[in-house]
């Protein structure tokens, strides 16, 4: 008898399969016989996704917590990009190649 390959499944497929086994509609045989996977995978995903499921409705704050570091740094970078565009456009007019009109 011949031994599979390592299988690697998308988190796509892992969340269907637990959803399935939390429904709890038909049995883990069965499911292992329709998605093609070990029972006690299908365990461990379940467990997964119900440890994890708290974690999906924090993720609100952490995000918030990530703009906020994300816009000081934009908003550092538009004040050097402005210091930038004032010096260059006076050292240009006092140059005479920009003229006075804008």
């Amino acid at each position: 008898m011949t031994k599979r390959s390592r299988r690697t499944h998308s988190p796509a497929f892992k969340a269907k399969v637990a959803l399935a086994a939390i429904k709890g509609e038909k049995t883990l045989a069965e499911l292992a016989q329709q998605f093609d996977v070990h029972p006690n995978q299908i365990t461990t995903w379940k467990s997964q996704l119900l440890e994890g499921a708290a974690g999906v409705f924090g993720q609100e704050k952490a995000e918030s917590k990530e703009a906020a570091v994300d816009l000081k740094a934009l908003h550092a970078k538009i004040g050097e990009l402005a210091l930038e565009n004032d010096f260059l456009s006076g050292a240009l007019s006092k140059a005479g190649l920009l003229s006075a009109k804008r």
